[in-house]
């Protein structure tokens, strides 16, 4: 071993989510009714949430909007300050502490980026930064980057930071409604709003703790339709146009095109770039603890999960916490690390493992934790 080697070690965690728990039934009250939807869509939504409801199981959502008053409470750049507060406290570090900020989302429209805007908020007068927007790989993408950027010297101290607020492109004032299609309203009853942060931090041994081991990013998507997406090009639109046109909505294939794509074979995408992830970084699957299966609903889970058997993956690692707060995107992967070091008993030698597929262009992720 390089006796100057650098360890990656987790020090600290903190998540957001915004509002009080809104169950299920209530979802249409809080994003609003789509009144000027053709009436063929709005049968279909009917229909659609009691069969979404049934598949996802999802109790409770969060939203950073007020439905009385139809203004948001929150953004991304403030559920991320708030998130990056409890971690940094956690780690026992004060903002100027912090090194290097990399903040992931599922996409962003703003200027200057959030990263800066949230330097500014925590305090910290320099610093580097880094914003990455890779849907839901971006939270994956900003840890791979923080921990690399610690392993080979360049800084001491990573805050990752991932944030969403999913809701302010379901909420009816955003849709130009009689125009809008079944593919763009059923992300409406799996999609929340939130946020959560991490602490890395050099290490010169591998000690008591917790330790990133391995990240690992891929895209297959170069033969691939994309699956998620809007119809913005690459350049600025006249928002009036881009409006008239229904090019900011929100859209995801769906049933049997989406299945198309997702299913090879020998097996889904995910399954195939998990076993590349692991083929690349081996891990000692016996030692697994928690299965972080980054994915919008429990149904596809659990199937991903029966594939996952033949890699001697027990269905019992599985972890998630979507029933209690829906799918916030790209943040789950950082939450769900977040409640498993707060709320989880981990043994030394106990592995957390988590990999992603996200569909908007089939890009691939995950991260590999050991407790030492």
């Amino acid at each position: 071993m390089d006796n100057n080697e650098i360890f990656v070690n987790v020090v600290g965690s903190g998540s957001f989510l915004p509002g009080a728990p809104i169950p299920a039934d209530e979802v249409d009250r809080y994003l609003g009714e789509l009144k000027e939807a053709p009436e063929k869509i709005r049968k279909w939504i009917a229909r659609i949430k009691l069969l979404m409801k049934e598949m996802l199981e999802v109790e409770y959502y969060h939203y950073a909007l007020d439905p009385i008053t139809r203004k948001f409470t929150e953004d991304n750049v403030t559920m991320s300050v708030k998130a990056s507060v409890e971690a940094i406290a956690d780690a026992g570090m004060i903002p100027d502490d912090i090194d290097l900020i990399v903040y992931g989302s599922a996409h962003q429209d703003q200027m200057p980026t959030a990263s800066v805007r949230i330097q500014e908020a925590l305090g910290i007068e320099q610093c580097a930064e880094i914003s990455v927007h890779a849907n839901c790989t971006s939270a994956y993408k900003a840890l791979l980057l923080g921990a690399d950027l610690i392993r080979n010297g360049r800084y001491k101290t990573a805050l990752v930071i991932s944030s969403g607020i999913s809701s302010s492109e379901l909420v009816a004032e955003y849709y130009n409604q009689p125009l809008v299609k079944k593919e763009e309203l059923f992300l409406r009853y799996f999609l929340s709003d939130g946020a959560a942060a991490i602490v890395l931090r050099a290490a010169a041994a591998r000690s008591s703790g917790l330790f990133m081991e391995y990240n690992y990013i891929e895209s297959i998507g170069g033969r691939k339709p994309s699956a998620m997406g809007n119809k913005r090009p690459a350049y600025f639109m006249n928002p009036r146009e881009e409006f008239d046109l229904g090019y900011h909505h929100l859209a995801q294939m769906f049933q049997e095109e989406l299945r198309e794509n997702f299913h090879e074979p020998g097996g889904s995408v995910f399954l195939k770039g998990l076993k590349r992830m692991l083929a690349k970084y081996p891990a000692d699957l016996d030692r697994l603890k928690y299965f972080q299966v980054n994915f919008p609903s429990k149904h596809i889970s659990e199937l991903i999960m029966d594939e996952c058997a033949e890699l001697g993956i027990d269905r019992k690692t599985l972890y998630s916490k979507m029933s209690a707060m829906g799918y916030i995107g790209p943040p789950m992967a950082l939450l769900c690390l977040d409640k498993i070091r707060k709320e989880e008993k981990l043994e030394t030698g106990d592995i957390i493992l988590s990999f992603v597929t996200e569909v908007s262009k089939f890009m691939q992720a995950g991260y590999i934790i050991k407790k030492w």
